[in-house]
């Protein structure tokens, strides 16, 4: 579309706070509307992604160091950029990706503690400093979020399984993020209905990108 660039959208949010839920929610609205996007996950979206998203979230794997955690998640990222989010961009495809680089601040660097200085510079090296035009915090109590988690019936991953204090400081750096850039964010009431956060979550997008899934070009 002349003018007009695709967009890349990211949802974010603590373990159980539904962001595959709202971004398949928002992609399967997105196909309604014949829009041809590319719908990706982290960790995950490549083959080498899968695999390592296999290995950071096997509950067997008690004894990961935090900065090795990191980088997985970073070698993960950088693949996953190279290979298809940048491609899609390229090729005037919207991108809709469930987690990015923001979950990386929250659980090792503010969880794990691993602090802003060492995240970011493995962040920039992954992305090569491309950022998601749009990120939505599905905000819920981690209280909640581990309810949501139990009804499941399946065994929690390693992050899942790290505890309450370790969700709580997830969920507090995400709160931060989204207050420090309200305008390329959105906080979510995640206790809220499914379909009264996608509602929310659309009708929020189109206001602030009335070409929704793409936006004006920079001049």
């Amino acid at each position: 579309m002349s003018g007009l660039k695709p967009l890349f959208i990211v949802f974010e949010g603590v373990d159980g706070a539904g962001t595959t839920t709202q971004c398949d929610r928002l992609c399967e609205r997105l196909r309604l509307d014949n829009h041809e996007i590319v719908q990706t996950r982290e960790p995950g979206g490549t083959e080498s992604g899968e695999r390592i998203r296999e290995l950071v979230l096997d509950p067997a794997l008690k004894d990961l160091d935090d900065l090795a955690e990191l980088l997985l998640y970073g070698a993960g990222r950088r693949q996953h950029v190279a290979e298809v989010i940048e491609p899609a961009l390229a090729a005037g495809k919207p991108v809709i990706s469930d987690r990015y680089a923001q979950s990386s601040i929250a659980y090792q660097g503010a969880a794990r503690g691993l602090g802003s200085e060492v995240v970011d510079q493995v962040n920039h090296l992954a992305t090569g400093g491309l950022s998601a035009d749009f990120v939505m915090y599905l905000d819920l109590s981690v209280d909640i979020a581990l309810q949501r988690r139990q009804k499941r019936c399946t065994t929690e991953d390693r992050l899942e399984q790290a505890g309450v204090d370790f969700q709580a400081a997830v969920r507090q750096a995400y709160l931060e993020l989204a207050a420090a850039d309200p305008e390329h964010s959105l906080l979510v009431d995640a206790a809220a209905s499914v379909e009264d956060q996608a509602v929310h979550v659309h009708q929020t997008l189109l206001a602030r990108f009335p070409q929704f899934p793409y936006r004006i070009s920079d001049p």
